[in-house]
């Protein structure tokens, strides 16, 4: 029972590794993650805004992009400020109860940025194969039901996790091959059995990709057998124009996660997930305002009015 007890020692902070050791490259990747870290935030904050203050935005489509652009700066702001840190320290600090909490975060809003794809998806089907009956199908009420069911998600899957990462000891050697606190390089610092923990990450892990993948698929099956139904070019134009976009964030969004999670722990590598998070944590939030607002006409037209009604202020 002692020697049990010594080796089940009680951790209370970790060190991030971060993204490399190499100290060269630490003020060129700090300038680099600082820079996208503040057009992320620029970006999101003015969607959120334009959005709220445009009365003709006011639809299922930019409720959703709103609610897109609140998690991604959440989500790059609950990862990148400490990735900043680390980035210009030799030796990266982060206690347990910040170690639990920004894991749990971090996995509310990856895992709700899932859904709210698979829910954009739908209402991009609806849209298209039922023109006449949007209106009332993506009604108000059941819009915020969809939202509700993308934080939920978020929020069960999260606890769930925590619940089990808190059940589990970790030894004295506490640095984390990493550059944020994520469930698998957690995992490969216990010294206790973590077989619930690895069945939790497959079994989420496959229904929060899989899940809203095939929702994804289907939607965009109909949508392309619908397409072909029109006889306009224009109108062909248009049906696709409106998804190219969310297709690509979901082609980067679901590979570097299905890359991360979905491979066996005996082939995956540390370094590889890093660079693979950098997608979904770094990367796409800067995207998305880009991606999916800024070259949509109605988004440009409202940030023209703004800015016309700040000059004539």
């Amino acid at each position: 029972m002692e020697m049990a007890a010594e080796n089940h020692s009680s951790v209370t902070e970790f060190t991030l590794a971060g993204l490399t050791e190499q100290p060269r490259l630490q003020l060129p990747l700090f300038l680099l993650f600082l820079g996208i870290y503040v057009v992320t935030v620029v970006g999101n904050l003015v969607m959120i805004t334009l959005i709220g203050l445009s009365s003709h935005l006011h639809t299922p489509m930019y409720y959703f992009l709103t609610n897109l652009s609140f998690i991604d700066l959440c989500q790059s702001t609950v990862i990148t400020p400490k990735m900043l840190v680390s980035s210009v320290t030799e030796k990266n600090i982060i206690s347990y109860p910040e170690c639990m909490t920004q894991l749990f975060f971090f996995l509310v809003f990856i895992i709700a940025e899932c859904y709210l794809l698979a829910a954009m998806a739908y209402d991009r089907y609806v849209a298209i194969c039922s023109p006449l009956l949007y209106n009332i199908t993506m009604s108000h009420q059941a819009c915020f039901s969809l939202i509700c069911g993308v934080y939920v998600m978020g929020l069960v899957c999260a606890f769930s996790h925590i619940g089990c990462m808190l059940r589990v000891h970790f030894c004295k050697f506490d640095v984390i091959n990493h550059y944020f606190c994520d469930l698998l390089p957690l995992l490969k610092l216990s010294c206790s059995s973590t077989y619930v923990n690895e069945l939790l990450v497959l079994c989420f892990g496959s229904l929060n990709i899989f899940a809203p993948i095939l929702t994804i698929l289907s939607s965009y099956i109909f949508i392309i057998s619908s397409t072909l139904h029109i006889h306009s070019t224009e109108g062909r134009s248009k049906a696709f124009s409106t998804c190219s976009s969310h297709i690509s964030a979901v082609a980067i969004f679901y590979g570097s996660e299905a890359f991360m999670y979905l491979q066996p722990s005996s082939v995956s590598s540390m370094d590889q997930g890093k660079v693979s998070s950098v997608f979904y944590t770094i990367v796409v939030p800067l995207l998305n305002p880009l991606i999916y607002s800024l070259r949509n006409k109605d988004v440009n037209v409202a940030l023209k009015k703004m800015l016309d009604r700040r000059k004539f202020l």
